[in-house]
C-alpha cells in the first residue's frame, strides 16, 4: 500500500496573501484638503495608494476632473511657474520575502481630453521602466510649491461636492479602471468684494422689486457672515437712503442655500430712477429704472441652463434656486443634455420644475439640448411649453428623441436615436405650439442648412460660448424668420447672466427679455414663439423695435413713407446703434461722433473670434505705445474676470491680456495730447491649449497677430479720417483691432428715435428682416428681434 503524497506548501511572501486580500483591488486615493476657497492659490496634494492589483510596468495612473472645470491649466516643464504638478513614488512596507518594487520613474503630463466626458481633463502618469507593489503609493502635488511656484489656481466657481476621480490602468494595456472612492471637495465663496443689483430697468409707475447681493470677486454670490448697506434711491422726487443689512437666509425659502442676498419692494414714480447700493470696503452696485405709462412690460429669461444632471455645476435644485433668488430671474429654462441624463434624473428634474413655476413670481420651464454633432444639424434646444408630462425620451409613437444615449450608467455603449435633425423634427412637428426649438451655437454650432419654421422661431445669439451676431445675421439672410434669443448656457451653477468663467465658457452668459403681458407659462409661451424678444448679453437692458403698433417679430406690410421707432435702455451710456438687413448694413448712429469726439482720448478696441467652432477664443496679449506725449489716465473696458486686464508697463507702453468669444473688449487712454503723437499696437493672438504646454500656447494660425501704427494727427484729421477711426479686420470671425477717438461727454442711457424707411433703399416685393443692435461703452450688447418687412 502506498504512502498517500502530502501537498507540497507554496512559498510566497510572509502575510502578503491576507495584507493584500484585505486591499481594495484597485486602490484608493486620499486629498490633503476637504474645502477650497473659489480662485485661491493653493497647493493640493493627492495621494493614490496601489491596490492589490499591483502595477505593471508600463502602466497607467490618470487623475480627473470634469472637463467644465476652469481650474488653471496644469504645466509640467517649469516647476518654479504657476499650476506645476509632479509626482513622486513612496514605496510602502514589505513584508518577510517581498522584493521591493522596480518602478524607476514615473513620467506625467496633462491632457485635457486625456479621458473620457465628463471626467475628460486629466493628468496622465506613466509607469517607467518596473512595477509597484501593492500598498506603494503616488503623491501628486497640484501646484508643487517647493522650488518656488506660486501654486495652483483653483476652479474659479462654486461647487459643492467637486470631484478628482482616479483611473488606473494596471496592466499597461490601455484599459483604464475607476478606483472606487473619489476625492470630494466643496469649493466655497471667497470674502464679499462687490454688490450687486438686480433692478427692471422699464417699468410701469407703482411698486417695483429690486434684488441686492454680495459677490466675490469671481462673481459667487457670498453665504458667510452679514453684510450692512446702504440703498440709495434717486429720482424725480429727490433722494432717499436707508439702511439694510444682508444676512445668509434673510429671504430665506425651503430652497434656501444661505446667500447674501436681499430682497427689497419699493415704490417708484414716473421718470428715471438711480439705485444705488454701498456697502464698507466694496465695490458699490448701480442701477437705473425708468418708470412710465403704458410701456410694455419686459421679463428676463436664461432659456438655458444646466446641472449635475448632465454636464452643470450643482445639482437641480440649486441651479432653480439660483436662477429665482440670486440671479433675479423672471423664466428659466432647464435643458439637460438629451444623450447625458438617465429617465431617473430626468423624472425628477420635471418633479422639480414644476414645483419652482409658480404664475406671476417665476415660470419654469423642462427642455433638453438635442446634441447632434454640427454635420447632422448641430445643437438645438427644446423647450417643453406645456403644463404636463414632456414627451421625452420618447415621443407620442415611442420614438427616441434623444441624440444618442451614452452615460456613466451605459457602460460605454453608444446607442444611436433621433438622428439627424430632421428625426427631432418629425417628433414634436405635430404639436408646434407646445414645444420651441432653439438653434444655438455651443460646443457643437447649430448648421443652418436645416431650419423648421413653425418650430423654430428664435435663435441663441449669446451664451457663456460666446457671441454670435453672425449666426443671426446669416440666418436671417437665409430667409428664417427666427427673433432673438440669449442665455446663459451655464455650466458652472450662476445662470441668469452670470460671471464668466476662465475657460471655453469665457463670456458673460446672456438673457433674452420678453414682452408680455403677464408671467406665467401660457403667456410666456406664445410670445417666445410670437418672436416678441430681444437678446442681451446678461444686463436687464431694453431694447425694442417697431412700425407703429406692428412689434419686432412681426411679419408686416409697409409703405416707403413708414418709419421704424426705437427704443433703448441701458446703465452705461449707448455709443453705437446699428439698422441691419440680414447680414446687410443699412444705416447707424454713432454716438461718440454725435457728441464730439476728444483731442486727446483714444480707445483700443479688440473683439471676435478665431473660428466659428468649439475653442474659438483669441487669446490677446500685447499693447499699445503711445510716443510724443503722456499716458494720463487707464480705464477698461468689457474685461471679464480678474485673469484679464490690462497695466502701464513702462512710460509709454500699456500692456494687456485678456480673451474675447466674439465679445468685445477696450482699453481708453486719456493722453496729454493726441497732436504729433505715434501710436503703435502690437498684438499676438494665441489659441486655447488643448493639447501641449500651456507656458507656451500655440499662435492662432490665420492671424498670429495684429500691428497697427498711426500718427496721432491723421487720427484728428477729420478729412482723412472721418470716423476718428482706424480698424484692422483679421481672419477669424468678426476678429478687429481698432484704435479710435472717443468722447469725454456722457453717452445716454435712453435712446429713442425715428428711421424713416424712405432713405434705407429697400427693394419693393421682398421681404426685408430688420433688426437693431447697440453697444454700450462697458461693451455690453443688445439685438431686437426683427421685423419681418415687405415695401
Amino acid at each position: 500500500m502506498s504512502k498517500a503524497t502530502q501537498p507540497v506548501r507554496h512559498i510566497a511572501p510572509v502575510g502578503l496573501y491576507e495584507r493584500n486580500k484585505d486591499r481594495p483591488f484597485l486602490g484608493s486615493t486620499s486629498c490633503s484638503h476637504r474645502r477650497l476657497v473659489a480662485g485661491e492659490w493653493t497647493e493640493l496634494q493627492l495621494v493614490y495608494e496601489v491596490g492589490a492589483s499591483g502595477l505593471a510596468d508600463g502602466a497607467g495612473i490618470k487623475l480627473a476632473m470634469k472637463f467644465y472645470s476652469d481650474w488653471a491649466l496644469f504645466q509640467t516643464s517649469d516647476p518654479q511657474a504657476a499650476n506645476y504638478v509632479s509626482a513622486e513614488y513612496e514605496a510602502g512596507p514589505l513584508v518577510p520575502g517581498q522584493s521591493p518594487a522596480t518602478i524607476q520613474a514615473l513620467k506625467v503630463r496633462f491632457d485635457q481630453k486625456g479621458h473620457e466626458r465628463p471626467y475628460q481633463k486629466a493628468i496622465v502618469i506613466d509607469v517607467i521602466d518596473g512595477y509597484l507593489n501593492p500598498g506603494d503609493r503616488i503623491v501628486i502635488r497640484l501646484g508643487d510649491r517647493r522650488r518656488g511656484g506660486p501654486g495652483t489656481r483653483v476652479q474659479s466657481f462654486v461647487e459643492q461636492g467637486f470631484r478628482f476621480r482616479v483611473f488606473i490602468d494596471p496592466l499597461g494595456s490601455q484599459k483604464y479602471a475607476e478606483v472606487p472612492g473619489d476625492c470630494v471637495l466643496d469649493i466655497v465663496p471667497g470674502a464679499p468684494a462687490a454688490l450687486r443689483l438686480v433692478a427692471p430697468r422699464l417699468t410701469a409707475p407703482g411698486p417695483a422689486s429690486l434684488m441686492l447681493r454680495a459677490e466675490d470677486v469671481w462673481g459667487n454670490c457670498c453665504t458667510d457672515g452679514t453684510i450692512d448697506a446702504a440703498l440709495t434711491l434717486a429720482g424725480p422726487q429727490g433722494e432717499t437712503t436707508q439702511r439694510l443689512t444682508l444676512s445668509p437666509n434673510s429671504d430665506a425659502g425651503p430652497d434656501a442655500y444661505g446667500w447674501l442676498v436681499h430682497r427689497e419692494e419699493v415704490t417708484l414714480s414716473q421718470g428715471e430712477w438711480r439705485i444705488a447700493a454701498t456697502g464698507d470696503g466694496l465695490v458699490a452696485a448701480e442701477a437705473f429704472v425708468t418708470a412710465e405709462d403704458g410701456v410694455p412690460r419686459a421679463f428676463y429669461a436664461d432659456l438655458h441652463v444646466h446641472s449635475n444632471d448632465t454636464v452643470g455645476t450643482n445639482d437641480t435644485a440649486y441651479n432653480l434656486s439660483y436662477g429665482r433668488d440670486v440671479a433675479g430671474l423672471d423664466v428659466l429654462g432647464y435643458t439637460a443634455n438629451d444623450f447625458n441624463v438617465t429617465e431617473k434624473a430626468w423624472s425628477e428634474a420635471v418633479g422639480l420644475i414644476d414645483r419652482f413655476n409658480e404664475a406671476g413670481r417665476f415660470v419654469c420651464y423642462p427642455g433638453t439640448e438635442w446634441c447632434g454633432n454640427s454635420a447632422v444639424g448641430g445643437d438645438h434646444n427644446v423647450v417643453f411649453l406645456r403644463d404636463g408630462v414632456p414627451q421625452f425620451p420618447t415621443d407620442s409613437r415611442g420614438q427616441p428623441v434623444r441624440s444618442f444615449e451614452w452615460n456613466e450608467s451605459t457602460r460605454g455603449k453608444l446607442r444611436p436615436g433621433a438622428w439627424p435633425l430632421d428625426d427631432l423634427y418629425a417628433a414634436y412637428q405635430d404639436d408646434p405650439e407646445g414645444h420651441l426649438l432653439i438653434p444655438h451655437v455651443g460646443g457643437r454650432r447649430c448648421n443652418l442648412d436645416w431650419h423648421h419654421p413653425e418650430l423654430e422661431r428664435l435663435i441663441e445669439i449669446g451664451s457663456a460660448w460666446g457671441q454670435f451676431h453672425w449666426v443671426y445675421a446669416e440666418a436671417l439672410a437665409r430667409g428664417y424668420r427666427l427673433g432673438a434669443s440669449a442665455s446663459s448656457d451655464e455650466h458652472q451653477g450662476r445662470c441668469g447672466g452670470g460671471a464668466p468663467a476662465t475657460a471655453v465658457f469665457g463670456a458673460r452668459g446672456g438673457l433674452t427679455g420678453v414682452l408680455a403681458d403677464r408671467l406665467d407659462r401660457a403667456t410666456i409661451g406664445r410670445a417666445l414663439r410670437s418672436r416678441r424678444t430681444f437678446a442681451t448679453t446678461g444686463e436687464r437692458s431694453f431694447a425694442s423695435l417697431r412700425l407703429g403698433d406692428r412689434w419686432m417679430g412681426e411679419v408686416v406690410q409697409a409703405s416707403a413713407e413708414d418709419a421704424l421707432d426705437y427704443r433703448l435702455l441701458g446703465d452705461r451710456g449707448w455709443e453705437s446703434l446699428r439698422l441691419y438687413d440680414g447680414e446687410t448694413l443699412l444705416w447707424e448712429r454713432d454716438l461718440h461722433r454725435e457728441l464730439g469726439l476728444s483731442e486727446r482720448r483714444i480707445r483700443l478696441r479688440l473683439g471676435g473670434a478665431r473660428i466659428k467652432d468649439r475653442y474659438r477664443g483669441a487669446y490677446w496679449s500685447g499693447g499699445i505705445t503711445v510716443t510724443g506725449a503722456a499716458v494720463q489716465r487707464v480705464e477698461p473696458f468689457g474685461f471679464d474676470h480678474p485673469e484679464q486686464g490690462c497695466w502701464r508697463q513702462d512710460a509709454t507702453t500699456v500692456a494687456l491680456r485678456t480673451v474675447t468669444h466674439g465679445d468685445t473688449d477696450g482699453v481708453e487712454l486719456t493722453l496729454s495730447r493726441l497732436a504729433g503723437t505715434r501710436i503703435r499696437v502690437h498684438l499676438d493672438i494665441g489659441t486655447y491649449v488643448k493639447v501641449g504646454n500651456p507656458l507656451t500656447p500655440p499662435p492662432n494660425p490665420h492671424a498670429p497677430e495684429a500691428v497697427l501704427e498711426i500718427d496721432g494727427d491723421a487720427l484728428l484729421d477729420a478729412a482723412r479720417l472721418p470716423t476718428g477711426a482706424v480698424s484692422r479686420l483679421l481672419p477669424g470671425t468678426e476678429l478687429e483691432v481698432t484704435v479710435e477717438r472717443v468722447t469725454e461727454a456722457p453717452l445716454p442711457r435712453d435712446l429713442a428715435g425715428r428711421i424713416p424707411l424712405a432713405g434705407l433703399g429697400l427693394a419693393a416685393d421682398r421681404e426685408h428682416p430688420l433688426f437693431l443692435t447697440a453697444r454700450q461703452r462697458d461693451q455690453s450688447r443688445v439685438w431686437t428681434s426683427a421685423l419681418f418687412l415687405t415695401l
